[in-house]
């Protein structure tokens, strides 16, 4: 469909995003390693040995990437909210740089007209909590309710 006037008027026009895909910074600003991190730098598991260490670099270039999407046009935005950028150490300590950079993101796309919305977990739990168990275990929702 190449006619865009064909969509209902109650269309919402996105993108979406997946912190670990597009952020990069993984040892920036308090965020501590997420079980993707592990995955990746584990020789074999990635075609290239390929890491989201710096990916888009969306948490340096946000305002470029925002600037695009509202040349875009776009009336929304879904992007994850990385858990090991929250509480690093799923330990209920608050990293206040992390939700700096959320808090920033959130003003700018409403600047724009650009409705956020975000997802608190997109498979990227704190290798710590990995450590503890990781989802088998009890702790990990009890943890993941204190992260929400």
């Amino acid at each position: 469909m190449n006619d865009l006037s064909a969509l209902p008027d109650d269309f919402v026009w996105g993108a979406a995003t997946a912190a670990y895909q597009i952020e990069g910074a993984v040892d920036e600003d308090g965020r501590a390693p997420s079980i993707w991190d592990t995955f990746s730098h584990t020789p074999g598991k990635v075609d290239n040995g390929d890491t989201g260490d710096v990916a888009c670099d969306h948490y340096h270039r946000w305002p470029e990437d925002l600037a695009i999407a509202g040349q875009l046009g776009l009336d929304a935005y879904r992007f994850s909210i990385a858990w090991p950028r929250i509480v690093p150490q799923a330990d209920g300590r608050v990293n206040q740089a992390g939700l700096d950079f959320y808090d920033r993101l959130t003003d700018s796309l409403l600047e724009k007209g650009i409705t956020p919305f975000p997802t608190l977990y997109h498979w990227d739990l704190p290798q710590a909590q990995q450590d503890r168990g990781g989802w088998p275990v009890r702790e990990t929702a009890e943890r993941f309710g204190e992260y929400a």
